[in-house]
């Protein structure tokens, strides 16, 4: 199953005043967090659907620079009132066959792509992401089908986790008053049209006063992750030598598991590659750039992704001026993990480079990095190694 594209943000007031989306968190929008997230999963298209303050939301959005720099579609529909499920219905010609919901008060930190493969989301028409919220007896769990939801959780063992992926068919479902949670989500788990995938992360809720005083220092630092540099031919497919199309590329066994496996584990995963064989005039980086979006695009449906990648098209012996050049880019170089380190907020002392050469070995070195030089094929277990010691 190919995964969503879109990804639909529910912005409520948390006062008469103030939509969620607005609120400062550690010296930005908390918009800009939600955004930064569908973005790095792979999401092109963001819908905010806004129960009052529509008009400060597009105002956060247009002081936001986030949007511009990820070159995200995004949108904002006006839901006044309606309730949870009113406000999707009102927003119903916009929606996508298959989206990711996510509500705008809070952060789930989960890969949100593994509810691609939850047993039973294809034919679903609704796969929840929940958390253990305590040691109740009143799961919401019963043979992977999500079978009673409620307004007030506590007391039970599992609860919402505010992250759901949806199917366009949840309209039939909808009216303009109601509530999603209490009203249309318990009417489709009655059908059993309802998966359930409980997930490990820290969630917080910046509705809730205990959540919004920590929330400012725990968010950005939920940001700050270790990461994992892959290099690209040899590592993640068989080089064959200047591999730049889908039809050329094979996927090494293990590969998509072991990224989906990082990603599970709350790395950042990142491709830093040489591709000279734009500088050899053999390629454009416009073929680069779409093997690398179709690559992003079989990791998601198996609930994977790459949060970023680097390439260096460049080579001292090119036949191609434009890029004939000794850059600092280039592997055995370091300049590609750097600019990626520059860019995202990353634990480099927990971080590693793994590639099949000594050009990679050197670069991760130059960056001051572990390094690791795996044989083709083994980056799974070398993963599971990894992770095994923490």
């Amino acid at each position: 199953m190919r995964a969503p594209t879109q990804c639909v943000v529910m912005i409520r007031p948390l006062d008469a005043n103030t939509p969620s989306a607005w609120l400062s968190i550690g010296g930005r929008p908390f918009l800009d967090y939600l955004l930064l997230e569908a973005w790095r999963f792979g999401f092109s298209k963001v819908l905010f659907i806004a129960d009052g303050g529509g008009s400060r939301v597009r105002a956060s959005l247009d002081a936001s620079r986030i949007g511009e720099e990820t070159r995200l579609s995004i949108e904002v529909v006006d839901a006044q009132g309606a309730g949870t499920g009113g406000a999707l219905h009102a927003a119903r010609g916009r929606l996508d066959d298959r989206f990711l919901l996510l509500d705008g008060h809070c952060w789930f930190d989960f890969n949100w792509l593994s509810l691609v493969t939850v047993e039973g989301a294809k034919e679903a028409v609704a796969t929840l992401a929940l958390r253990k919220v305590g040691d109740g007896a009143r799961p919401l769990l019963l043979d992977g089908s999500v079978v009673r939801l409620a307004n007030d959780l506590s007391g039970t063992d599992i609860a919402f986790g505010r992250v759901a992926l949806l199917t366009s068919r949840i309209v039939e479902y909808l009216s303009p008053w109601c509530s999603l949670e209490s009203d249309v989500l318990v009417r489709l788990a009655q059908q059993g049209l309802v998966r359930g995938l409980v997930a490990s992360g820290r969630f917080i809720d910046i509705a809730d006063p205990a959540d919004r005083a920590i929330a400012g220092a725990a968010v950005p630092k939920l940001r700050r992750r270790p990461a994992i540099f892959l290099d690209r031919d040899g590592t993640l497919n068989e080089d064959t030598g200047y591999v730049h199309r889908a039809a050329d590329f094979r996927w090494l066994p293990g590969a998509m598991n072991a990224v989906r496996r990082l990603n599970d584990s709350g790395y950042y995963v990142f491709v830093v590659t040489n591709q000279s064989g734009v500088a050899r005039g053999m390629f454009d980086e416009g073929a680069v750039q779409e093997l690398h979006r179709w690559m992003n695009g079989e990791l998601r449906a198996a609930g994977a992704h790459i949060d970023d990648i680097r390439y260096c098209p460049h080579h001292p012996d090119g036949s191609v001026a434009a890029y004939r050049a000794a850059c600092a880019c280039r592997k055995p170089a370091a300049g590609m993990l750097l600019d990626l380190m520059n860019c995202w907020p990353i634990v480099e002392e927990a971080s590693v480079m793994i590639g099949d050469k000594d050009i990679d070995a050197t670069a991760g070195h130059a960056a001051e990095i572990t390094s690791a030089i795996v044989p083709p094929g083994a980056l799974e277990s070398y993963v599971e190694t990894l992770l095994r010691r923490g």
